[in-house]
């Protein structure tokens, strides 16, 4: 295996304390997690446990809704919208209307009695191994700090020390929102602290804890505090547990953090940096050749771009940074990332940081393919396959169809009802749909065929209640009734203005991408052949793409105007990303379209919050408009990126983060139309780079080196034998090289190669000579 190509924004780097939450660091294993502040004096690690949600499972599901459906259904077609409305704001609503929401677990507070005088302070988040790092000089003594999450052990690691022994004294306490929500904290054996109760509403039995372990001086408990006195060192070791998963929360959490306690920290610190660089290292990107001499302070180079200077380094920082907050996020058997990953603050927070599966959701893990995180999309599949059966209960009790369905929200117990009274997003029931396209895509990326037999019946149920719901227009089109255009508004010729429709544009996009999908899956796994046909005459009945009268792809089935010129959602383009079915080369007219809506939006003020900005970057991406996406990703990162690089809504959602990697590595390679195009849209701001670890569809991993905007060299490894369909617009003749030393030349911008499993092909430009060699450091090899 060869050596990770030199890598210098591995690290998030600060000079002082956070003075607040959106400048702390995140640590997190996945089902644990922390925001780290680093004061010197008084340490707040805010800590969150991702099954803490309040409230428990409820049926929610409006008795009235499916009686009063054709009612709404013939108000929409007729025009009469607000009279659709007002009906379906009685009957189609949940009783009640919210889901539940997640909740912090709460905060460990260390206090420190040492000098207050504080030297050569630094603050330390490292990617590569997922720890943060806190050194100070205090009174002459320096002191550090190494923090982890760690997955293998199932905990949070706090190794504190001094370089003068005896030097390390504080106290300890931990509590959720100033005590307010504990129902208890106690002390035990002079070195533990159990902070337990219940998350309220009937929700989940949680219990946090803490357990210290010093290396010299000693440690008592008083009342509910923790108090360490003259260490030489001292290891810290937090865990949580809630009734979701054990029996027993109290024993679970406490049983864990005192076995992990009991190992010797090389021991814990080597384990958890093992695990985590088995993902993190799998993918490496540098963007310009020399290497930074030194680690700047990540919130002065952000002040940098947002003064209009240059730093090519932080959009690889910002990629990686991306990777790392998935792997800390979402790991097997972990729920899956939810709007703010699992780093929450407030007991109510914004949009009850559940998953929002409108776009939201989707957006965490589009980069877990690509990125080559396959591992951390996992929990999102067990969300879904939680889904189906609430989803059986939704399509049949709400309007009387087969399958399953899901709205716009869904919560830790797969709620599948509507969420919230708000007509712009209540009443919109493809969420399952656009869900299960996931999974199709690990399909596609891993090609496991034992995993497509598993989830095929889960997309099928998704189809099928498609075809139940959707009604037959005189014209003969199949659409939706009653659906939104998640969450936009649209005016009539009259004045008017409404929300409820028939056909958006989106659903329908959904709808013929799921369908293909269940196609192409069936006849793989060669079964459902009378359903298979089913599905390809709805197919053909799907509304085609309509181009309106601005040049702008329609969003929804009439041309309407939209009340907001500029809004956050660009549902309308889901068929150029994430969907397939738009491109330059095979659709031209439509991707033009599909500009002139991009165009408009922005022009009114669009991309003005993070997770929106970062869709954009995508669709230029797909469009293959190298420098509009790059003027995108700054965007992202001078308007819309928090002092710890979290995406700024606002407040923090960090779907920005997850959406911003996606589509850097969507600049750097497509592959979702048969083809593996690499570097599609390369900007003239990174004329030299280097890129390891991407993954294509048909279980491809892909290497790539860049000199002056041209590719110099790229490998590909395929998981298994095929042909494999290769483009690049940087070479007139082609070099091809296999492991086997066979060589080939091919013209144009296209060649088609037979590939073996775990066997390199090798590309370069001709002729040989007249390419020069990539910078690479001392020391590390070359691609090939």
């Amino acid at each position: 295996m060869r050596e990770p190509i030199y890598d210098y924004e591995d690290k998030l780097m600060y000079r002082s304390p956070a003075r607040e939450w959106n400048e702390a660091l995140p640590i997190g294993n996945g089902r644990l997690g922390a925001m780290i502040f680093g004061d010197p004096g008084a340490e707040r690690l805010q800590l969150n446990e991702d099954s803490l949600w309040y409230g428990g499972p409820r049926d929610r599901h409006n008795p009235d809704a499916l009686a009063h459906l054709s009612e709404i259904r013939e108000l929409i077609l007729e025009g009469k919208l607000r009279e659709a409305e007002r009906l379906a704001s009685l009957a189609l609503t949940a009783i009640p209307e919210t889901q539940r929401h997640y909740v912090p677990l709460g905060d460990l507070f260390l206090n420190f009695e040492h000098a207050s005088d504080i030297t050569d302070y630094e603050r330390r988040l490292d990617l590569s191994e997922a720890v943060v790092r806190i050194s100070y000089t205090a009174g002459g003594v320096t002191f550090s700090r190494e923090l982890f999450a760690s997955y293998p052990d199932g905990a949070i690691a706090i190794r504190l020390t001094a370089d003068v022994p005896g030097q390390l004294s504080f106290t300890a306490r931990m509590g959720r929102a100033y005590f307010r929500y504990v129902d208890r904290i106690h002390a035990e054996d002079g070195n533990t602290i159990v902070m337990s109760g219940n998350s309220g509403g009937d929700g989940v039995r949680y219990c946090g804890a803490l357990v210290c372990k010093q290396e010299g001086g000693q440690s008592r408990t008083i009342g509910e505090h923790l108090v360490v006195t003259n260490a030489d060192a001292v290891l810290l070791i937090v865990t949580a547990a809630t009734d979701y998963r054990e029996p027993d929360p109290e024993e679970a959490a406490l049983g864990n953090a005192r076995r992990v306690a009991e190992k010797p920290y090389p021991e814990l610190l080597a384990a958890h940096i093992a695990d985590y660089r088995t993902l993190f290292d799998r993918t490496k990107l540098r963007i310009g050749l020399e290497p930074r001499l030194r680690v700047e302070d990540t919130s002065k180079r952000l002040e940098r771009l947002q003064a209009g200077g240059d730093d090519l380094g932080v959009a690889a920082l910002y990629f990686h940074y991306g990777r790392y907050l998935l792997i800390a996020s979402s790991r097997p058997g972990s729920l899956p990332a939810n709007l703010q990953g699992i780093w929450n603050k407030d007991m109510l927070p914004a949009w009850d940081s559940k998953y929002t599966i409108n776009i939201n959701a989707q957006m965490n893990y589009w980069h877990a393919e690509s990125c080559y995180l396959s591992e951390c999309h996992l929990p999102l599949f067990d969300l879904i396959e939680r889904m189906v059966p609430n989803g059986r209960i939704t399509a049949q009790a709400m309007y009387g169809c087969r399958g399953s369905a899901a709205h716009h929200n869904t919560d830790i117990w797969a709620d599948t009802a509507p969420q919230d009274l708000w007509l712009p997003s209540t009443y919109w029931p493809l969420g399952l749909a656009w869900l299960s396209l996931h999974l199709w895509e690990h399909y596609r990326f891993g090609g496991d065929r034992d995993f497509l037999q598993r989830v095929y019946p889960m997309m099928k149920e998704a189809a099928v209640f498609l075809l139940d719901y959707m009604v037959e227009l005189p014209g003969g089109e199949l659409v939706t009734c009653p659906s939104v255009s998640p969450e936009n508004t649209y005016r009539l010729p009259n004045g008017e203005t409404g929300v409820l429709c028939y056909g958006p544009s989106m659903d329908s996009q959904i709808a013929r991408e799921l369908f293909r999908a269940c196609v192409a899956a069936g006849e793989l796994l060669q079964t459902d052949d009378d359903w298979l046909g089913e599905l390809r005459q709805a197919i053909d009945k799907l509304p085609p793409h309509r181009i309106g009268r601005h040049g702008q792809l329609q969003e929804w089935f009439e041309d309407y105007e939209e009340i907001e010129l500029g809004h956050r959602h660009i549902s309308h383009l889901f068929a150029l990303h994430p969907g397939t079915e738009i491109t330059p080369d095979e659709t031209p007219e439509l991707s033009a379209a599909a500009r002139r809506t991009l165009e408009r939006r922005l022009a009114h003020g669009g991309g003005h919050t993070g997770w929106s900005r970062a869709w954009i970057i995508n669709f230029w991406a797909r469009l293959q408009d190298a420098e509009a996406a790059y003027d995108n990703v700054t965007a992202l990162l001078t308007h819309s990126t928090l002092p710890n690089l979290l995406d700024n809504h606002p407040p923090f959602q960090i779907d920005g983060n997850f959406g911003g990697t996606a589509g850097i590595a969507e600049m750097l390679l497509q592959s979702h139309r048969e083809t593996i195009h690499l570097l599609p849209a390369l900007p003239k701001a990174w004329p030299n780079g280097e890129v390891r670890g991407l993954r294509a569809r048909g279980g491809v991993t892909v290497d790539i080196a860049w000199k002056e905007g041209r590719i110099h060299e790229a490998v590909l490894r395929p998981d298994r034998a095929g042909t494999y369909r290769i483009r690049c617009d940087h070479f007139a003749r082609w070099s091809v090289e296999c492991a086997t030393g066979e060589r080939s030349t091919y013209e144009g911008n296209m060649v088609s190669i037979d590939g073996e499993a775990g066997v390199s092909i090798v590309l370069r430009a001709c002729p040989e000579a007249e390419q020069d060699t990539l910078y690479i450091p001392e020391n590390k090899e070359r691609m090939s």
